[in-house]
């Protein structure tokens, strides 16, 4: 199957509109070397002629325009099958509108993720006057097959303030773990994720390639740069560096591809000519960018 990356930035992009922190201004200056990101977002195949897209970001059109696997066919049919979602995040939702113009929508969520998008921010309530949208349940631990891939989906614990109230934590936030039907090698999806529990890191035992969360380097990171008072942890993510950290505890695990996504603006690995980007390469891992592609 391929995995390819459609845009690997946490919510907001690199540059984020609103921030002059030291990333943002070197992305836009050019005086340092970086990339512009989008909101993060990947799109799956079993063939690279059918596609499953796993968040819909904002910047969703423009990630469709610069990837030629996503261009129309015939009319308006396109190689997009569904979309499958880890959270009901804005920076992974707000896409869903942008898709209003198609025949429908075949979603893959959570019923806490689907009680969100209807009763909470009522997306889908507006999205369903423009198209109709045939909701999928996603269930932890149940095996899905989508044709020449499946899918099993697993609860990530989070302690994130809840803004809607779903009532519920289960399926709040999910990770996805994919295997090429014909081939039985997996991949997991993972953009989200506060701690790397037993049940998460039991996971990730046999698989050939790891999407990451990487949102942050220090827990406290945007309180150092005056931007916020939240800590990762309070964002419902772990930070990278440091004891404990996700480098820390992954880079000794036997993957063959593992590759951070969801990449705050504020993070210092979106810098290439960082201690922490060096750090991140020596680890055995990878800071994703849009259009990376990666066959498993």
């Amino acid at each position: 199957m391929w995995l390819r990356v459609l845009g690997s930035a946490a919510g907001g992009g690199f540059p984020q509109w609103n921030c002059s922190c030291p990333g943002c201004v070197a992305v836009r200056d050019g005086s340092r070397p970086a990339r512009p990101r989008t909101q993060s977002s990947i799109a799956v195949s079993p063939d690279r002629k059918h596609w499953f897209l796993f968040n819909a970001s904002p910047d969703i059109r423009t990630q469709f325009e610069a990837f030629p696997g996503l261009h129309p066919g015939d009319g308006r049919v396109t190689p997009l099958q569904a979309v499958l979602l880890t959270d009901a995040e804005i920076d992974h939702t707000l896409g869903l509108l942008l898709l209003r113009e198609g025949r429908g929508i075949q979603l893959h969520a959570t019923p806490a993720t689907h009680t969100t998008l209807r009763e909470g921010t009522r997306l889908l309530e507006t999205l369903e006057r423009y198209c109709p949208v045939d909701w999928h349940p996603v269930h932890p631990a149940q095996e899905v097959s989508l044709g020449g891939i499946s899918y099993r989906a697993f609860d990530v614990p989070t302690a994130k303030h809840d803004r809607f109230g779903t009532g519920t934590d289960l399926g709040r936030v999910v990770g996805y773990r994919l295997t090429d039907e014909s081939t039985g090698r997996v991949a997991v999806y993972l953009p989200g994720v506060q701690e790397l529990t037993p049940a998460v890191r039991d996971e990730l035992d046999g698989i050939d390639c790891l999407f990451v969360d990487g949102t942050t380097w220090h827990d406290d990171e945007l309180i150092r740069l005056g931007l916020a008072e939240k800590t990762a942890r309070d964002m419902g993510h772990l930070a990278i560096g440091g004891p404990g950290g996700s480098l820390e505890l992954l880079s000794p695990l036997p993957i063959a591809r593992k590759i951070y996504i969801h990449i705050n603006n504020t993070n210092p690995i979106l810098l290439e000519d960082t201690p922490e980007h060096r750090l991140v390469e020596e680890g055995g891992m990878e800071v994703a960018h849009d259009g990376l592609e990666v066959e498993v």
